[in-house]
């Protein structure tokens, strides 16, 4: 899956759009490399995403296209 629609599906980031830009700025990376956009994300990636001063870092534990609200929670596990 694309990492700004995991981003989005996942709801770290509300939008895909702003996932997509977040990115574009470079301030998302993947197992500690700069990522865009079309990077594939793979379960058991460690993603960090920074807002402002916040750095979220967060680890894959599942993939799905389409999940509802409360198994969007259940896709990755916050790091800290």
């Amino acid at each position: 899956m694309r990492l700004d629609k995991f981003l989005k599906v996942s709801r770290i980031i509300k939008r895909r759009t702003v996932a997509n830009e977040a990115c574009d700025a470079g301030r998302v990376s993947v197992n500690g490399k700069a990522a865009k956009a079309s990077v594939d994300v793979k379960i058991g990636d460690v993603i960090e995403v920074r807002f402002g001063n916040n750095i979220t870092k967060i680890e894959v534990l599942s993939i799905s296209e389409n999940p509802r609200k409360e198994e969007a929670a259940n896709m990755y596990k916050s790091i800290q």
